[in-house]
């Protein structure tokens, strides 16, 4: 058994910090507050022995005079002096996977909160890490604090995934619940978000579900052992999203939230496939997730024998988001003792995960939201509902509704009954072109109880 009561007896590990924003300044405050708590649980001390940035002279309200730095850091890892390499600089390529890259060749075990690297390259990275025998952690990169991927990893390694689903943006949860508590519009709200520091200047990875669709595609390729597809992820942002839509769902029963789901889905001809969605859903007030406000993450995960779990939590922030890299960096010093430091990035073995084809869509099952503007003459309705029976479409409710201030436009929103999305998108297709539609229908999924 090995002993880890006296932690000071063995080498420290040794801690390359590259990116002192918002995430790098909150680890060092984590690393100089808990600094013995630790020391213990890793069976070891941690140290921070050199820290690079773009600028040496910000203030970042830590005081950096203790550690070495480092001008150019993508060179960081070849120094002697380090043993684990922790990337928050961000970006999906340029000095981010530079530096991650350096790493990995020169034997340093890597740490990063970088999504967008791993969305776009972390197979090829994870197998460089294999086969150079290193650790690469990326607990942060996905939903803050929370600890999604480990549970993946270890909680829930002995099941089948079946399905996860959940809140992946506390950008656009915040937006979209503050939507909901005030009956405000988008564009004000998203406003409001960018001056508290909720949203960034450029919010377009946020609210277009860019970022959600990183995090899906990482969880996905974790729960169904299969490689990283980014590129397939059908994503739709809150853009589009009015009060009006807030209201109207919330008439009947339901909020709205922008839903990263995914799941093992066959086609129509039996051929299996990976589903992964990013997009606005109708989510009832009986589900877990309508309760999730806020700039809160949450992820659901349904395995054949654990049951539904959720893991909730702040989604970003200093310190959740340094919480989930100082836990990596002590797994990394727990397996310098075991000899397991360099276990599977994904769980198993990169050339074990399956190349699974994107699965359509229009087979599957389930109840829309449709919110059309339309010109107010006799007729419309008709018009709408005949293109519904026309496509197999059964309409369960039709709400008319007028917009001031535009002109006589009138917004019509619908629920279907439970049928195909193709129909859907077949009644939509039929009306495509009508004088009657004012700009372009909002369709979005219902999320049962």
């Amino acid at each position: 058994m090995t002993d880890t009561t006296n932690t000071s007896a063995k080498p420290p590990l040794r801690i390359a910090l590259a990116g002192l924003g918002t995430v790098g300044a909150g680890v060092i405050r984590l690393m100089e507050a808990n600094a013995d708590l630790i020391a213990r649980r890793a069976g070891r001390p941690v140290v921070v022995t050199v820290v690079s940035a773009r600028d040496r002279l910000r203030n970042r309200g830590v005081d950096l005079s203790p550690y070495a730095w480092e001008d150019d850091m993508t060179g960081i890892a070849a120094r002697d002096d380090v043993d684990v390499v922790v990337e928050l600089v961000g970006g999906s390529d340029g000095p981010a996977l530079t530096l991650a890259r350096n790493a990995i060749a020169q034997g340093k075990a890597l740490v990063t909160a970088n999504k967008a690297m791993i969305a776009h390259h972390g197979m090829a990275l994870a197998q460089a890490a294999e086969a150079r025998g290193v650790a690469m952690r990326f607990e942060a990169a996905v939903a803050g604090g929370i600890p999604v991927i480990k549970g993946l990893r270890e909680g829930a390694a002995a099941n089948r995934v079946e399905r996860l689903y959940g809140i992946l943006n506390g950008t656009c949860n915040y937006i979209l619940s503050t939507m909901e508590d005030t009956g405000r519009d988008f564009a004000e709200v998203l406003d409001e978000a960018q001056q508290k520091g909720y949203a960034e200047a450029d919010p377009t990875f946020d609210i277009e579900g860019i970022d959600a669709a990183h995090k899906l595609s990482i969880l996905s390729a974790i729960a169904f052992g299969a490689k990283i597809d980014f590129a397939s992820v059908d994503t739709q942002g809150i853009s589009r999203i009015l009060a009006a839509d807030i209201a109207q769902a919330d008439a009947l029963g339901y909020c709205i939230r922008l839903i990263g789901t995914a799941e093992a889905d066959a086609g129509p001809d039996g051929t299996p496939g990976l589903f992964q969605r990013v997009a606005p859903h109708l989510v009832h007030f009986d589900n877990l997730l309508a309760h999730v406000d806020g700039p809160t993450n949450a992820v659901v995960v349904e395995g054949n024998f654990s049951g539904r779990l959720l893991f909730q939590g702040a989604g970003a922030g200093d310190g959740p988001t340094a919480s989930a890299v100082v836990a990596d960096i002590i797994d990394i010093a727990r397996g310098m003792d075991t000899g397991f430091e360099a276990d599977m990035a994904f769980s198993i073995p990169v050339a074990g995960l399956e190349d699974m084809a994107p699965a359509p869509s229009g087979h599957r099952l389930g109840r829309s939201y449709i919110r059309f503007f339309v010109a107010d003459r006799p007729g419309v309705l008709a018009e709408i509902t005949a293109a519904m029976r026309d496509a197999g479409v059964s309409i369960e409710s039709l709400i008319q509704k007028g917009r001031a201030g535009e002109g006589g436009e009138v917004l019509v929103a619908l629920v279907t009954h439970e049928g195909p999305e193709s129909a859907v998108s077949e009644a939509l297709r039929l009306l495509d072109g009508s004088p009657s539609i004012v700009g372009q229908p909002l369709v979005m999924q219902i999320l049962g109880a």
